[in-house]
């Protein structure tokens, strides 16, 4: 099973594809206006089983926009996924140099992180075994 998580806000969305492994094989950030056009192309490089959005800022709108897509759509609770998307992101970027000497709860990642929160939010839905949130 392929997922794609989406951590919508509302000017840029986050994305994700993981397996049911808990394995990333994309993932990124695109404006908001940007994004279907993103979807699409995914959908033709992975065999995408799923959407699985955050219930954040925007979700009704974009849901709006990605039903089109004949994809089932499934809404998952993103609660805390901003805090682990910051201890995900350093996993994967640890510090170097003078912040190695600096807790990580002290610190910010340089960038924007709604695609780590996206992923969170795909291995959500996978772990529940699909049955996680409402469906759209």
């Amino acid at each position: 099973m392929t997922i794609l998580g989406v951590d919508p806000g509302t000017r840029k969305v986050g994305f994700a594809v993981v397996d049911d492994e808990g394995r990333t094989h994309d993932i990124g950030i695109e404006p908001i206006a940007e994004f279907l056009a993103r979807v699409r192309s995914l959908m033709e490089r992975f065999r995408l089983d799923a959407i699985a959005m955050g219930t954040g800022t925007n979700a009704g709108a974009l849901a709006g926009e990605l039903a089109g897509l004949g994809l089932p759509l499934v809404y998952v609770d993103e609660r805390e996924t901003t805090l682990r998307a910051r201890s995900l992101y350093f996993a994967d970027h640890p510090p170097r140099g003078w912040r190695k000497l600096i807790p990580l709860g002290m610190q910010l990642p340089p960038r924007p992180i709604d695609d780590y929160a996206a992923v969170l939010i795909a291995r959500r839905y996978l772990a529940d075994g699909g049955n996680h949130g409402d469906r759209v």
